[in-house]
């Protein structure tokens, strides 16, 4: 049976097409054909979707396939519908009137029930156009002249609280049940730090009240991301530039703050962009994608600590299913559309698809299937759109033709419940479509080599996932920092006994520097003098430190002034110790 529909968006027109298995256009939904719509959005629950066409602003039941309400707004640009579908905000560009004086409200709040404006707002920006309610809209919220305004209850012409802080620059409103809770952001001036604070609503009294407090110097912008059930924060910091000049994406930090009060840095082993966070459906883990190319990708648990480590590869992206048990690494953008399909529950990769081109991904509600996208401006040439089993099979696929372009694709969203979270399937589910198999990109060669033989190089190996890795321990969860620790020194002093052992079988046949024979003789020389043998030890040190610079210097490193001036003084600890030794 067909499940949810996808809407299409282009210059064919707005249409929608029945998900699996049919994929035929939807008779319920009648095309639009008009080349000018600009915004489209479906209801939380995907009961209502709204469209605006360039003349009107219309809103349907979908299930019903009935018009309810069609506004007059015909430069509406940015639409979205309230959580419980009782109120439709709609975004037009602001325009200030010809004699200079202010524009007409350009922000505008719909009740849905009766089809008449509940209020009108001057909202100059496009970012953060919208209003944030609560699941139960109990409360609605909106930055203003850099404080955050609360109505309740859908009452607009009331302002009941207000959060003042020096210069609000964003806020997020947490998910789920009541009591409310706030993020917030102020930027640093003037050489004091950067800030994000947790509050309860409606408790905004002095800083003391809030929940948690994390304040940074390096932010020229954040992103705040709350976890499903509204216990944490994933604060994504960055600035514009890199002032160590490693990177031109700027830098990124990543922290977390948790509603009890707990906050902390995310320690990334690896250097390089942040390129994205996301929290599992389960609000207990996160996953990050961060340093540079390839790309690491680790799992973290909510103390901050590496659950599982996914290794290197060309990806950018990280997206959990809706029910998170699986996990998608993907590689969009300026990467050829790699995607890592990982069943998270056993840590077991499922399939390894291609998605070329692909500027857009998108879970389906079910869990089961994803769609892809490649879409206009990003991409003006093969534009179109493909249904995947996350096993890998391609079981639709669409290409506009060549004189026209697809905009944007949008599942109809469901809430959670509604389909069942089913076990994870490794073998391919059957397709009528063919596999989709990358050409292999062939690396370009200078005209001298072509008629040679190819010889296959890299510029750098990706790292294996932990469970992927040769020699790795029975356990396959990684330890924690301090056992980390332990097993280092472990390490440290094994390696250190296992080349004391091999320096004493080495026959006398093998030729030894002098110093390094000195060296091997440490146990046995005794003078029965404990003064002169603690002399000779610590010449013996002396050596061994300036044999590891010289083999450092030879290595290529650059050695410190007094680094060359201890190797100086080589000839004369020989010397001493020689007159040491013959003493004996």
């Amino acid at each position: 049976r067909c499940l949810f529909p996808l809407a299409v968006r282009g210059s064919e027109g707005l249409y929608m097409v029945n998900g699996p298995p049919s994929f035929r256009e939807s008779a319920a939904f009648q095309r639009d054909s008009g080349k000018n719509c600009k915004a489209v959005g479906f209801s939380k629950d995907g009961s209502l979707f709204a469209w605006c066409n360039g003349e009107k602003v219309n809103i349907v039941n979908v299930t019903r396939a009935e018009l309810l309400h069609s506004f007059d707004l015909p430069k509406t640009v940015c639409l979205e519908f309230s959580p419980k579908n009782n109120v439709l905000a709609t975004w037009q560009p602001y325009a200030t009137a010809k004699d200079g004086t202010a524009g007409v409200p350009n922000l505008q709040l719909h009740d849905l029930r009766t089809g008449k404006c509940l209020k009108s707002f001057i909202q100059k920006k496009m970012q953060n156009w919208c209003p944030c309610w609560a699941d139960d809209e109990s409360v609605c919220a909106r930055n203003v002249n850099n404080e955050v305004h609360f109505f309740e209850n859908n009452n607009f012409n009331t302002i009941a609280n207000k959060l003042r802080l020096q210069k609000v620059s964003d806020f997020v409103l947490s998910p789920g049940a009541q009591p409310s809770k706030v993020a917030v952001y102020v930027p640093g001036s003037k050489g004091a730090p950067s800030f994000v604070r947790l509050y309860q609503y409606p408790n905004f009294g002095d800083p003391q009240s809030a929940l948690a407090n994390k304040s940074f110097f390096k932010a020229d912008k954040v992103t705040m991301l709350w976890n499903k059930k509204a216990t944490a924060v994933l604060v994504i910091a960055s600035t514009e530039v890199d002032k160590t000049g490693a990177s031109y994406y700027g830098e990124q930090t990543l922290h977390y703050l948790a509603a009890g009060g707990e906050s902390a840095v995310v320690q990334l082993p690896k250097n390089g962009p942040i390129y994205d966070v996301a929290w599992s459906p389960n609000s207990i883990e996160f996953c990050a994608v961060y340093g540079f190319m390839p790309a690491k990708a680790t799992v973290f648990n909510l103390k901050c600590d590496p659950v599982f480590d996914f290794g290197t590869g060309p990806r950018n992206a990280a997206y959990y299913s809706p029910h998170g048990h699986i996990l998608v690494l993907a590689g969009f953008g300026n990467l050829r559309g790699q995607m890592e399909v990982w069943d998270v529950k056993n840590y077991k990769l499922v399939s390894k698809p291609v998605a070329s081109d692909s500027t857009y991904f998108a879970w389906c509600p079910d869990g089961e299937h994803i769609v892809t996208a490649t879409c206009a401006p990003r991409l003006r040439v093969g534009n179109g759109y493909k249904i995947w089993h996350y096993t890998g099979s391609v079981l639709h696929s669409y290409e506009v033709p060549s004189a026209e372009e697809m905009w944007q694709v949008l599942w109809q969203p469901f809430l959670d419940g509604v389909f069942p979270e089913k076990a994870v399937k490794y073998q391919a589910v059957p397709s009528e479509l063919p596999r989709a198999e990358p050409r292999p990109a062939q690396a370009y060669r200078p005209p001298a080599l072509r008629n040679k033989p190819v010889t296959s190089s890299k510029l750098h190996e990706d790292e294996p996932p932990q469970n992927m890795k040769p020699h790795l321990g029975d356990g396959d969860k990684p330890l924690s920092k301090t056992a980390l620790k332990n097993q280092r020194k472990h390490e440290a002093k094994k390696a250190a006994k296992q080349e004391a052992k091999g320096d004493a079988n080495q026959g006398p046949a093998q030729a030894k520097t002098p110093q390094n024979a000195l060296q091997d003789a440490v146990p046995a020389v005794t003078t029965g003098d404990p003064e002169v043998d603690k002399k000779i030890k610590n010449l013996k040190k002396k050596l061994k430190a300036i044999e590891q610079l010289k083999e450092q210097a030879a290595a290529g490193k650059q050695l410190e002034k007094n680094q060359v001036e201890k190797i100086q003084k080589e000839a004369a600890l020989l010397k001493e110790l020689e007159d040491l030794e013959l003493g004996v």
